[in-house]
């Protein structure tokens, strides 16, 4: 519940149009070295097809990534993140490592080793 209670906390410093979902694609394309084909960012994000889809037509028409044919499979389709899809993810990242550095600033060397401990514990669940 805590960790609910942090990311909904988190996503208030958030200043974009986009929706929670919307960033956190553009996130997952990021991390995916900003280019994927639509099925890799569907299974990261644990979404269906349609709804990558979906969330894909309003990144695109926003300019936020671009769509064109797979140079090793031209039956496939590949997402790169655009320029102004990078400036877009890098300032609401800037904007909430803003907020979580000077919160985090506020705790003990003790409790920051912990949450250093936690924070590896949860990475390692978020990615089984």
């Amino acid at each position: 519940m805590a960790v609910g209670r942090l990311n909904r906390r988190l996503r208030q410093e958030r200043q974009s149009e986009l929706s929670v979902s919307q960033l956190s694609l553009l996130g997952a394309l990021l991390l995916e070295g900003g280019r994927a084909r639509p099925s890799v960012l569907a299974a990261r994000e644990r979404v269906s097809a349609p709804s990558i889809t979906r969330a894909l037509k309003c990144l695109e028409e926003r300019d936020l990534v671009t769509r064109a044919a797979d140079p090793d499979d031209g039956r496939q389709v590949v997402v790169t993140l655009s320029d102004q899809g990078q400036q877009v993810i890098a300032e609401e990242r800037r904007r909430q490592d803003q907020w979580l550095a000077q919160r985090l600033r506020e705790l003990s060397a003790a409790e920051q080793r912990t949450l250093q401990e936690a924070a590896e514990i949860m990475r390692r669940l978020a990615e089984s």
